[in-house]
């Protein structure tokens, strides 16, 4: 059984580290931590977007694994550490603190698919290829709009409970 432990321990490890390296591999080809850091006019600080950006995947990967110990609010309503009838309030900073952690991410997720595309230049390619001349602005505008209501609906609708709707 220990031999088996280990086994897995070992390779859910060397996937893990396949994994972030891969993600950091497709950040740094892309350049869009030191592209952040020149919008800012922060380029000086460029490894500490980078270290910041390591910290949040080790972060991420960790409460993902482990989410028991990310739930630092059900710790304190349980336990009552701010008194009782705090319920509310709690609920309603972490529901604030869930929507700025989603704003961000969507910003981070938008930034690196747009970094992506600029990288491989598609969309300028594909309406060459195509012939396609005016318009092309709206059809990048519905495109990121349809991929907003897609992902509202996904959410609002509670798919990634239950695979469907």
């Amino acid at each position: 059984m220990f031999l088996k432990q280990l086994f897995l321990a070992i390779v859910g490890t060397s996937f893990g580290v396949f994994a972030a390296g891969g993600v950091f591999t497709v950040l740094i080809s892309v350049g869009l931590i030191p592209r952040f850091a020149g919008k800012m006019h922060v380029s000086r600080k460029v490894f500490l977007f980078e270290e910041a950006v390591v910290l949040g995947v080790i972060a991420g990967t960790f409460f993902s694994v482990f989410d028991r110990y990310g739930k630092i609010g059900e710790f304190i309503r349980d336990r009552q550490l701010f008194g009782a009838g705090t319920d509310g309030i709690w609920s309603g900073i972490g529901t604030a603190a869930v929507m700025v952690f989603g704003l961000f991410a969507g910003i981070f997720v938008g930034c690196l698919a747009l970094a992506i595309a600029e990288m491989l230049d598609t969309i300028p390619i594909f309406a060459r290829r195509i012939g396609f001349r005016h318009g092309l602005g709206i059809v990048v505008l519905s495109i990121a709009l349809g991929k907003a209501a897609g992902s509202l609906l996904y959410f609002i609708k509670a798919v990634y409970l239950h695979g469907g709707m």
